[in-house]
């Protein structure tokens, strides 16, 4: 009889226990009511009665008073909110760490919840990433220079603002990555008209008979831009032919979160590079070439092979005194003289210059004597070019004629102050391939230079086009370290067609920016206003 009697007694201390919890909890509600509850002044009075000499304006004040209140409430209720999230984040990171630390992973049950939460928790970071993306809310930005502008396109064309100087306003998507993009975006955006979810705004009941379908055919235009640490984001516009009305879709590419490739330790040191430079004629370019190699190569790198290819005689005695006058200031020996009687060629003389190093395996540079480049670009070069793997094309920065950029100043200043980056100084020369940093096997396995192609142009371009079409991987980057140094261009009437367009363009946007060239197009003009200015002042003063 005694068990059933602690029973009951165990039943009674429950059902009081829980009496105790209902009362603390109505406790626990009637403060939070008493706390939320509007707070009224002592000496308030009903509208009606003695309230209304008090005025509109009393009531507007407790209003906003109250409504301050509230929003202050609501704030402290969001904080500790999103402190409990974190908190709760926390100890489920903690709990998950727990778990894989007590179950295998070959465990089935395990592996399969472990691979649905990292699921849920890339879905959950990919649509943070539409969050902070300017998608759809704008962004406060410190001025007109922060705005990320868009770029539009139809299903033939894009329309771009960055140009360069050989890209177009208007061009046919080249690479198959940004065709084979733009096509499934524009895929992408039928598949959400023509399959609509609920949230989509469509009425369920109407059936797919009932709604019109969209085609490729129905796209009128889209917008697309790139927000670097976020992703990509699509405007598209759809319409059928006999219709006024658009559909709009917003798509959203995100970036996913970062990723280890690789990560590895290069040593430069003692990495040799060959520089090759063609040259024929042009004795005080190459002079100024070599003062540019002693600073840089002979005292500050070290690490350096100069292999000059000379083409006929005129000038060959010279090149050789500057060459064996800097070999004895410097004590530097560690250069090449390769002469070549026959008519000037680029690519032969640099195919020559590859060829004749007979020490095995070396990094060449394929250099112009109007080139200037710093030892950092020789680092570059060392690290961006690796035998059967990667060759390196830098963008090098070319300087316009100093006679127009500097034609305030009595005489332009000296070569070194001139290396500055700014748009009415010079321009990348994205058009160019010339200058290249390859190994010499891979130079050699390509098969090297058209041969056939004789005079100015066209041979680093058909090197180029080899490596794209090779399995190699190819790095194009402007580098701020190599400059190529204006001089007046000729273009030879030996040229064909093609080569004589292609020098005529160079020396063109060789010679100025456009605002500089407008001011010497518009000079005249310029001069009769400076002209009517001062004859005015003049008139003035005499009167």
């Amino acid at each position: 009889m005694r068990m059933p009697r602690r029973g009951l007694v165990i039943q009674a201390r429950t059902r009081w226990l829980l009496v105790g919890l209902a009362l603390l909890f109505s406790l626990i509600l009637l403060m939070y009511l008493l706390e939320c509850a509007p707070q009224t002044d002592g000496n308030g009075s009903l509208p009606g009665v003695v309230g209304e000499s008090m005025g509109k304006e009393y009531y507007q004040a407790l209003l906003q008073e109250q409504e301050e209140h509230y929003q202050n409430r609501a704030t402290s209720l969001k904080r500790q909110i999103a402190q409990l999230k974190q908190e709760l984040q926390e100890m489920s990171d903690k709990l998950k760490s727990l778990q894989e630390k007590k179950s295998p992973k070959v465990n089935g049950m395990n592996y399969q919840g472990t691979k649905e939460q990292t699921s849920n928790d890339l879905l959950e970071f990919l649509h943070s990433q539409i969050d902070k993306a300017e998608v759809s809310v704008g962004a406060k930005l410190p001025s007109e220079y922060g705005v990320i502008p868009f770029e539009s396109f139809t299903s033939m064309k894009v329309f771009q603002l960055e140009m360069g100087l050989t890209r177009h306003p208007e061009e046919k998507p080249v690479r198959k990555d940004k065709r084979d993009e733009l096509v499934e975006v524009i895929e992408a955006g039928l598949e959400v008209i023509n399959n609509p979810d609920e949230e989509d705004g469509q009425d369920e009941d109407d059936g797919i008979g009932d709604r019109q379908l969209y085609s490729e055919n129905d796209f009128i235009e889209g917008y697309y831009r790139t927000e670097r640490d976020k992703g990509t984001q699509y405007e598209l516009f759809y319409k059928k032919m006999d219709g006024m009305e658009y559909r709009h879709v917003t798509l959203f590419r995100p970036f996913g979160p970062l990723m280890k490739v690789k990560s590895e330790t290069v040593d430069i040191s003692r990495s040799i590079i060959n520089v090759i430079v063609p040259l024929a004629g042009r004795t005080e370019a190459f002079a100024q070439f070599m003062q540019n190699f002693r600073d840089v190569c002979i005292h500050q790198d070290k690490r350096v092979h100069l292999t000059v290819v000379y083409f006929g005689q005129d000038g060959l005695s010279e090149v050789k005194s500057i060459l064996e006058s800097v070999a004895r200031e410097t004590d530097f020996q560690n250069y090449t003289l390769v002469s070549l009687n026959e008519e000037f060629n680029r690519g032969r003389g640099l195919d020559m210059g590859a060829r004749a190093w007979e020490k095995g395996e070396v990094l060449m540079f394929f250099c112009d004597v109007d080139v200037y480049f710093t030892a950092e670009f020789l680092n570059s070069c060392r690290l961006n070019a690796e035998p059967g793997k990667k060759v390196f094309y830098p963008v090098v920065f070319s300087l316009y004629n100093p006679a127009i950029v500097y034609a305030n100043q009595d005489i332009p200043p000296p070569v070194e102050q001139q290396l500055v980056h700014k748009k009415d100084s010079g321009f990348w020369r994205d058009f160019g391939f010339g200058m290249t940093c390859q190994y010499r096997t891979d130079f050699l396995t390509v098969g090297g230079f058209d041969l056939e192609v004789k005079g100015w142009g066209g041979e680093d371009v058909h090197l180029y086009r080899k490596y794209l079409h090779g399995e190699l991987m190819v790095i194009r980057t402007p580098v701020p370290g190599l400059f190529h140094l204006w001089h007046e261009k000729h273009c030879a009437d030996e040229l064909t067609p093609e080569q004589y367009r292609m020098c005529i363009q160079s020396k063109a946007m060789n010679e100025a920016s456009h605002s500089h060239l407008g001011m010497l197009v518009f000079r005249d003009e310029i001069e009769a206003h400076l002209r009517k200015q001062a004859y005015r002042t003049n008139s003035e003063a005499a009167g």
